[in-house]
């Protein structure tokens, strides 16, 4: 049983390390530039329809966007976009939102719990 748990455990590290280094930020950037029109050129929205990109966790990011290709989640606009990634563009774009600085908008939990 320890012995599966430690091959488990491996298997997980070196997946979870190959993810999070296959990500290139600067063609991410070239790459997105589909995803500027609606999520801004660094990843902060000015319609509150769209979600900021900004500052999420790039495991994150791969994970929203393989849903969308998958159609584990659906909606009009991302599942078409996200169908033209290939899996080297959604680490590549995700690599790239993650190193945006999310922008601070003073919103507290107080006040979001109050809206």
């Amino acid at each position: 049983m320890q012995r599966l748990t430690i091959i488990i455990s491996l298997v997980i590290a070196t997946h979870l390390g190959l993810v999070h280094a296959a990500g290139d930020a600067e063609r991410g950037k070239q790459r997105a530039t589909v995803c500027f029109g609606c999520h801004g050129p660094d990843g902060q929205s000015l319609n509150p329809e769209y979600p900021n990109l900004a500052g999420q966790m790039e495991l994150y990011l791969i994970k929203q966007i393989t849903a969308f290709r998958s159609g584990e989640r659906k909606n009009p606009l991302m599942t078409p976009m996200a169908a033209q990634l290939s899996d080297q563009d959604v680490l590549d774009v995700a690599a790239y939102f993650s190193t945006k600085k999310a922008i601070q908008t003073g919103a507290t939990k107080k006040t979001l719990a109050e809206t």
